[in-house]
């Protein structure tokens, strides 16, 4: 034991250059041992004799390697005792009293009980293995360990630190988001699409896009997983390098922040008829006038409603505000469907040479891919579930797709057969401001999308931040300026522009296109072992994403150019 370490001291007999530097590193500096206190005690078996001994060194016992082809006695064992006496722990009460000043701090006798002769040796040759009752000070007792610095901090926030304490939600409120995601703008152009590609082909259209749009959303995850990625920009950054990073980064922002232009434009376009027909009398009112003016409605509901939402960091905190607004969905589907037979004659177009198909396909699909693409939302609401796997996520999407179709399907038949070929590209603005029904649905969309624009602005700020930010953490500042930023960009281009219908076509055909035709099953085929047979279905994708997308540009760019645009359903301006 404790004698017998002592004749094996490692140092004993070698005076090479190493064992010598290696002793003095081991041994105490001058201010150590004039710091060294020896306590008396019952407990002291060798009485005064630390006094007689004023240049004792002391080595721990760590340093010294154990002997070949032996084990060291685990210092546990010695460390923790269970079988004291009544006589020592009266002598530990008595010696627990004495205290003892030096260099300005207090120190118990029964300090040295902590301490061994495994932990700390004499390195004198005359008396090896001697027990004695003292210990080097000062100890560092005003120093706490980082965590409990960090933990009573006023800047410390669990969630930035530990990813078990973000806010999580079910798979209820999972598919409240995701289903808010889908059926957001989108919905209320489902119309003007089934006119664009005729009502037949529109709704074989429909159909398939959901269910290749169903397949791509769950492709990002099966991506992420098999790339190692936690992320759509990190997955195309490792397939593809900087070149995918920077066209993820490109796609992904501007279909957010498309949709976040078009959901003002939509704002603008509902709650000022609402105002103006229930209350008549406000145009002539010295300031609520305001809430009849398209403009001023905009500034007032983005910056007072949107903007806060915006300012959260957890996608999870808006399940409840996406559950009222898919609510609020129900209600439009179902106002389109029991009122569109009630307008006048002269708001009907003509149907029967848009039944089977025309001229608009790729346009259509450019509207369908901006209302069901939410691929850029997929991985955050991944995360977001308490226990994410592919399966719960699997039919999370499958919900949430099925749900979209039906109400696209509903809406998009039911406004379509109401207004034909005079369908625009929202299907509210073809009611007259006076239907009672009509104005609830546009006041209960208006707010849809007060509470749909913070999902986009989340996946905006997080492709910024990624792509500027990859490695530094979370910034409240820079979350700041970001989201304000986004939010009074969008909120200015809708104050320019009115036309809906464009809005979703050039999103749709461009950065809508690339998310959920071309980048998913891209990644998929660069990562997958699997056949070439197998992976027909994913080029058969990326070349129907890459047609759709050439020639939607071609085809808005020149409505554009020969101005047959909706400029005029910027109503209440």
């Amino acid at each position: 034991m404790p004698g017998d370490e002592g004749h094996n001291d490692p140092f004993s007999g070698r005076n090479d250059p190493e064992e010598l530097e290696a002793q003095s590193l081991m041994s105490p500096s001058n201010e150590e041992l004039d710091d060294l206190i020896v306590h008396h005690g019952a407990t002291s078996p060798l009485g005064s004799a630390p006094n007689t001994r004023p240049h004792l060194k002391r080595h721990s016992s760590i340093s010294q390697p154990a002997p070949d082809g032996q084990r060291r006695t685990p210092r546990t064992l010695n460390r923790v005792r269970f079988d004291l006496d009544e006589e020592s722990e009266v002598g530990s009460h008595q010696g627990n009293e004495e205290i003892h000043e030096e260099n300005g701090r207090a120190h118990s006798p029964d300090d040295a009980l902590w301490l061994d002769e495994e932990d700390y040796e004499l390195g004198d040759r005359g008396t090896p293995g001697m027990r004695h009752g003292g210990q080097s000070v000062p100890l560092l007792t005003d120093i706490e360990a980082p965590s409990v610095t960090l933990a009573t901090s006023d800047d410390f926030f669990p969630e930035d630190h530990l990813e078990n304490v973000r806010p999580r939600s079910g798979m209820k409120m999972a598919f409240m988001n995701m289903a808010n995601s889908i059926i957001g703008a989108g919905i209320i152009g489902q119309p003007y699409a089934l006119r664009q590609a005729g009502m037949t082909t529109g709704i074989l259209l429909l159909a398939a896009l959901t269910l290749t749009v169903d397949w791509t959303i769950r492709l990002i995850v099966i991506n992420s997983k098999l790339s190692g990625a936690d992320s759509f920009q990190a997955t195309m950054q490792y397939c593809f390098g900087k070149s995918g990073l920077v066209a993820i980064s490109i796609a992904q922002w501007a279909f957010a922040f498309g949709g976040m232009v078009a959901f003002c434009i939509i704002v603008g376009d509902t709650i000022p008829h609402v105002m103006g027909a229930l209350f008549p009398s406000l145009r002539e009112m010295s300031f609520l006038w305001l809430l009849t003016d398209r403009r001023a409605v905009i500034v007032l509901f983005v910056l007072c409603i949107s903007y806060p939402l915006s300012l959260y960091r957890d996608i999870a905190k808006l399940a409840k505000a996406s559950a009222l607004a898919f609510v609020s969905m129900i209600i439009i589907v179902v106002t389109v469907i029991t009122q569109g037979f009630r307008v006048p004659a002269e708001s009907r177009g003509e149907i029967k040479s848009h039944l089977i198909v025309n001229s608009g396909f790729f346009q259509a699909v450019g509207v369908i891919s901006f209302a069901f693409v939410c691929h850029h939302n997929s991985l955050l609401i991944y995360g977001s579930l308490k226990r994410p796997t592919l399966d719960r996520f699997a039919t999370v999407t499958h919900y949430s797709t099925g749900v979209s179709l039906v109400m696209c399907l509903a809406m998009g038949i039911a406004g379509f057969l109401s207004f034909g070929s005079k369908t625009q590209g929202n299907v509210l603005n073809n009611f007259p401001s006076d239907n009672i029904l009509v104005n609830i649905a546009r006041f209960c969309f208006g707010l849809n999308m007060l509470t749909t624009l913070p999902l986009e602005a989340f996946v905006c700020r997080s492709v910024m931040t990624t792509y500027y930010f990859p490695d530094e953490p979370f910034n409240p500042h820079r979350h700041l300026i970001f989201t304000t930023a986004l939010v009074v960009t969008s909120m200015i281009l809708a104050l320019i522009t009115c036309d809906l219908g464009s809005v979703f076509e050039l999103i749709g055909a461009t950065s809508a296109a690339s998310l959920a035709y071309i980048f998913p099953p891209l990644c998929y085929i660069k990562l997958s072992s699997a056949s070439r047979r197998e992976k027909i279905p994913a080029y058969l994708c990326v070349a129907f994403g890459l047609i759709v997308m050439g020639v939607s540009v071609v085809q808005a760019g020149a409505k554009l150019i020969r101005n047959e645009g909706e400029g005029h359903s910027c109503a209440a301006s």
